[in-house]
């Protein structure tokens, strides 16, 4: 596997190695070991799995407890994933980094704790897998709204379109109301 630091210190691009031919192809998504050797020390606790129609955009999500790794990757389809810093501390504290995840690029998406995530269909649809480090609590879930200015996260949403969004979505806190962690 092949880990690209990204401009937000701790989120990582990584890139499987992919055997394939005529047959079909064979990658490794998650190997302990090999994560471990690029200064990765992850427990899982839980995986999840959605599937979402093109033009949504679910995000951007956060907990100020149980915060969570996440090891995102599309394996249907293709979106783009952003994250953005809500670390109180750090030096990229607001800042956001986005990338196109898809069936196609195998990429993966290490967003560590302290992230709020989000991600749009760009496809006619898109199954979204990922592996989380803490359990899911609702009761410290915070949207960051998709569209806060100050962030200015530039999604790739043609013209003249609006996301759809779930309520809780579209009800998400300007950054300078969020809470940082």
């Amino acid at each position: 596997m092949k880990f690209e630091s990204t401009p937000l210190e701790g989120v990582y691009l990584v890139t499987p190695q992919v055997f394939g031919d005529e047959r079909g192809f064979f990658l490794e998504s998650w190997s302990a070991a090999t994560f471990r050797d690029e200064g990765f020390d992850l427990k899982f606790v839980q995986d999840n799995h959605s599937r979402s129609a093109r033009g949504i955009l679910r995000g951007m999500h956060y907990q100020r407890e149980h915060t969570q790794g996440k090891l995102v990757r599309v394996t249907v389809g293709a979106v783009y994933d952003a994250v953005v810093d809500m670390r109180h501390d750090s030096p990229t504290v607001g800042q956001w980094y986005g990338v196109e995840l898809s069936a196609e690029n195998h990429q993966m998406l290490w967003v560590p704790p302290g992230f709020a995530h989000g991600f749009y269909v760009l496809s006619d649809f898109a199954d979204f897998q990922y592996k989380c480090t803490d359990i899911y609590h609702p009761a410290s879930e915070i949207s960051l709204a998709w569209d806060d200015q100050r962030v200015g996260i530039e999604w790739p949403i043609p013209a003249g379109e609006k996301p759809q969004l779930s309520g809780k979505d579209a009800a998400g806190l300007v950054f300078a109301e969020a809470p940082l962690l």
